[in-house]
């Protein structure tokens, strides 16, 4: 059996009744039933996952970068060779991600999944790269299958080494030059929805490189026939080595009932492959926050979460998941810090 194998058998839905339980509890706190709002939820949806009392002390943030072939078409702001300057400069500590993560007490795992430019060397750089950028999609697929497969199985093999020393909050964050295209793909082959109702100006396209864009999303999607209800045909036609390393991710915390931030609308792509390779691996996705891309609301109407922040976000890196953290470790402070009625000797509503 093999890595992604096993880890689609490990993934069940957490017990029906473990929400009700955790409502209980929350309804036992020194506060109106219901006045901490979503706050409440998310304190329950941790501690249903840990079979009691939620905890972020570790969380970990997976940063993926790698390169996409469908930028030879024009679809982006930016050349290709900013994924390996920005790299760069995250292991250089400069980048937003570096400074919400430090603000989060989150470690970071920058990874090479596939990226095209040379990068020097760094003791803080994990080197996993499936091939030197994916091919144009708009051409041919972007990826074989047992790349799609390699993709993913590296990505969980990071998360379990995280689980394995002891985090407890999973994040995903990305770079790549061009993976707003292969997530507009990914997400208009899963969803059924028009390229047009999907993709957006990602890094800041104008309006001609949108609509090559939008083009360039059709064709691939005609020229490769993506399988809707396949994850792996779906990644290897349309998708991109990162967001496979980050289905990983997804399907490791899933595996061991781990929670995982999801950041953005390419996180979001990597969560539609990860739904569709294992249904309840939707139990332990938390919607970091809603982002500009248009896309991204048709991603999470797909997979039934409701974003905890909406800030106007669109940078990616795991920015938003980073945020996110904050309200985590919030949630599960009032689960263990609050007193109950009893304990404090307050009357409970008549």
């Amino acid at each position: 059996m093999t890595r992604l194998q096993r880890l689609r058998s490990a993934i069940t839905a957490p017990p029906r009744d473990g929400f009700a339980a955790a409502q209980q509890h929350l309804d036992s706190l020194t506060k109106p039933r219901g006045s901490l709002g979503r706050l409440e939820e998310l304190a329950a949806r941790l501690a249903v996952l840990r079979a009691g009392p939620p905890r972020v002390a570790q969380p970990v943030i997976f940063t993926f970068a790698a390169d996409h072939g469908v930028v030879a078409e024009g679809v982006a702001a930016y050349p290709q060779v900013v994924t390996a300057q920005m790299v760069e400069n995250f292991l250089r500590g400069g980048a937003a991600i570096n400074v919400l993560a430090r603000q989060a007490a989150a470690r970071i795992v920058i990874a090479d999944f596939g990226v095209a430019s040379p990068l020097g060397p760094s003791d803080a750089l994990v080197r996993r790269p499936v091939g030197p950028g994916t091919a144009n999609m708009a051409r041919g697929p972007a990826m074989t299958r047992a790349q799609a497969i390699e993709a993913i199985e590296q990505g969980a093999r990071l998360a379990e080494e995280a689980l394995d020393a002891g985090a407890d909050l999973l994040a995903t964050g990305e770079m790549g030059i061009g993976n707003s295209t292969a997530a507009s793909a990914i997400t208009a082959a899963v969803t059924g929805l028009p390229a047009e109702g999907v993709t957006g100006r990602g890094a800041g396209a104008d309006d001609a490189t949108l609509a090559r864009k939008i083009a360039t999303v059709r064709r691939a999607l005609a020229l490769n026939a993506p399988d809707p209800g396949d994850g792996l045909d779906v990644l290897a036609k349309v998708g991109g080595f990162e967001i496979g390393g980050l289905a990983g991710v997804i399907l490791a915390g899933a595996a061991r009932r781990v929670p995982v931030a999801i950041d953005g609308f390419i996180s979001g792509a990597a969560a539609l492959v990860a739904v569709l390779l294992a249904p309840d691996a939707r139990h332990c996705l938390f919607a970091a926050h809603r982002s500009a891309e248009p896309g991204h609301a048709a991603v999470l109407k797909h997979l039934g979460l409701e974003p905890y922040l909406d800030l106007g976000l669109r940078l990616g890196e795991g920015t938003g998941a980073a945020l996110f953290i904050h309200l985590a470790r919030a949630a599960a402070l009032v689960w263990s810090g609050m007193a109950t009625f009893t304990s404090a000797r307050v009357s409970d509503k008549a």
